[in-house]
């Protein structure tokens, strides 16, 4: 991007999280969890796979790609016997996209297999991988997710889920583990609840665990519940134990499920995503009003917050950018020049509806600035007679530790430039963006009293976790942009 800080091709493309889903008690789980996954496909896409229990053995497929090009063959689905299982869709926070990575992770033990699925990034795994090595560990895949089945070997003489626990309070950062043994799924929280996760049940009492209520929905599981910060909940033939691996936890679930991540008709905490992104759009609109004709929203994600800044202001709603459905995200390209040229075969805008017009555009978020430059600039070519900018979430200034692959401030056009410049770069005719406090606002997770429940970090710095491993890189991008600011 032109004008844009040299540090910012220092980081590969921005990826989300995961999505775990698992089924205990079920006679056709495996094909259960493939429809849950297919509810959760929007949580990653460089890979998938399943693992099932018929009591005594475990049966596993992964690979790469969508759901549907992982499980390509039919027979692939009908070998996972049992009427339990878990399953994922993966993007690679941490760790290669090759089919080692692809989880869930299946391990044999003498005393028992056991496959293990994870949401989210572990902020120490860089030194407790190092440490498990030279205790004789052996990996085998590059994500921090296997470390977990290491410091449960370590501790396995006491027993597995004290063995678990154990290993719990020993990983740092937003997790959301599934695990299957033959015979019992396990689910696991982080002790802030920085990931969602969430349990149903079906009508003849199986058991469901999912990242997301949208994919309860789809195999028609009621909602029952969602897995507290610090929780351990053990479904086995007996039903459901609710357990804690630690009673210092506290709330803080990410932002960016409501902003971005999680589908709009998931409910997270009580909080329907597209009400709350409603809400976001009418404290925009309060915020940083514009003076245009009508407003139009970034197909998908944004859609909501459009629809509630132009009904706030009383301004037409219009569809004036298309989406082409089957065209991967533009971040997980690898270079800015193909991110670039994804942008407009991502996004199309409609020469009919804006040609002429002052136009409010509404985003959710801005991470480099590449997709809202090449959108502006799409609208103008058109004939857009002015294009307001008006981004649905605070400025991303800080960098997200806990699952979103930007692990330094190098990349967020935010962390570099004020609004104004952003402006610039951007080519918008003006830019605004909502508030944390308005966001807070917005989302209003229920029930907890002054502290809001949420990880704003992204926007205001302040973690609820300590950073570990990242620490001293976090500190040293803090410290170099004090320096060049002192400088300029």
């Amino acid at each position: 991007m032109e004008g844009v800080h040299p540090l910012f091709n220092e980081i590969k493309s921005l990826n989300e999280e995961c999505g775990i889903f698992g089924v205990f008690g079920a006679p056709n789980a495996s094909q259960l969890t493939y429809l849950g996954l297919h509810n959760l496909q929007h949580r990653g896409q460089e890979g998938a796979g399943i693992v099932s229990s018929d009591g005594e053995h475990l049966y596993q497929h992964r690979d790469r790609g969508l759901l549907s090009d992982a499980f390509a063959d039919p027979n692939d689905l009908k070998k996972l016997v049992g009427d339990s299982a878990i399953g994922h869709v993966r993007y690679s926070t941490t760790g290669r996209n090759s089919i080692q990575n692809v989880q869930p992770f299946l391990f044999h033990f003498l005393d028992g297999d056991v496959a293990l699925a994870h949401n989210g990034n572990l902020v120490n795994a860089v030194s407790l991988r190092d440490k498990l090595e030279k205790q004789g560990a052996i990996f085998q895949s590059s994500s921090d997710t296997e470390i977990l089945i290491h410091l449960i070997r370590n501790h396995i003489k006491d027993g597995f889920i004290s063995a678990l626990k154990q290993g719990l309070n020993e990983v740092h950062g937003g997790f959301a583990f599934l695990l299957l043994q033959k015979d019992r799924m396990i689910a696991a929280l982080d002790p802030n609840g920085i990931r969602p996760l969430c349990i149903g049940q079906l009508d003849n009492g199986a058991y469901v665990v999912s990242s997301e209520t949208c994919a309860l929905d789809i195999i028609g599981a009621k909602f029952v519940r969602d897995v507290q910060p610090g929780e351990l909940i053990i479904i086995d033939r007996d039903g459901m134990k609710i357990d804690h691996f630690t009673e210092d936890t506290h709330l803080a679930i990410c932002s960016m499920e409501y902003i971005y991540f999680a589908r709009p008709d998931s409910i997270i905490h009580g909080v329907t995503v597209h009400n709350a992104r409603k809400r976001m759009g009418r404290l925009l609109a309060r915020e940083a009003p514009a003076d245009v004709d009508m407003v139009i929203g970034v197909p998908n994600s944004s859609l909501s917050a459009a629809s509630g800044y132009a009904e706030e202001l009383h301004l037409p709603y219009e569809m004036g950018l298309v989406k082409n459905q089957y065209v991967a995200r533009t971040f997980i390209q690898p270079t800015q020049a193909l991110r670039e040229k994804s942008v407009k075969l991502k996004l199309s805008a409609v020469r009919g509806v804006v040609a002429g017009k002052k136009i409010a555009v509404i985003d959710d978020s801005i991470v480099r600035g590449t997709t809202s430059k090449q959108i502006v600039r799409m609208l103008k070519e058109v004939g857009a007679k002015e294009v307001h900018l008006r981004i649905a979430s605070p400025p991303f200034k800080f960098p997200c530790f806990y699952g979103i692959d930007i692990s330094t401030r190098a990349e967020l056009i935010a962390a570099h430039y004020s609004v104004e410049e952003m402006r610039k770069i951007i080519g918008a005719d003006s830019l605004g963006f909502l508030s944390v406090d308005s966001l807070i606002k917005a989302i209003n997770v229920p029930d907890r009293g002054d502290l809001s429940g949420l990880t704003v970090a992204y926007f205001n710095g302040k973690y609820p976790t300590k950073l570990d491993d990242y620490e001293a890189g976090y500190l040293a991008s803090l410290n170099a942009q004090e320096r060049r600011k002192r400088k300029e």
